[in-house]
């Protein structure tokens, strides 16, 4: 991940915490870039992502999602338990 500020200076503890702000909130995404902007006592953050061609999906109960925490849990058990084809 290639990691921009902008408008200040940082130390490498405070970029770490917001590689893993971002990481967080945005699991599931692969990060290509941050920009963190630094304006006065604000922190503007940035985020590019990687192309992807393909977003998973999953099928459950007639409908789709695109992200397993949507579903609640009995259905994340039913997904669990069920035989997966090999690709």
């Amino acid at each position: 991940m290639k990691i921009n500020i902008v408008g200040g200076e940082m130390t490498s503890h405070e970029i770490d915490e917001y590689i893993k702000y971002v990481s967080r909130k945005y699991s599931g995404r692969q990060i290509k870039q941050l920009d963190i902007i630094i304006d006065g006592e604000f922190i503007d953050l940035k985020c590019y992502f990687m192309d992807t061609d393909f977003q998973r999906a999953y099928r459950s109960a007639d409908y789709l999602v695109n992200d397993m925490e949507k579903l609640n849990d009995a259905k994340q058990a039913e997904f669990s338990e069920k035989k997966r084809h090999t690709i």
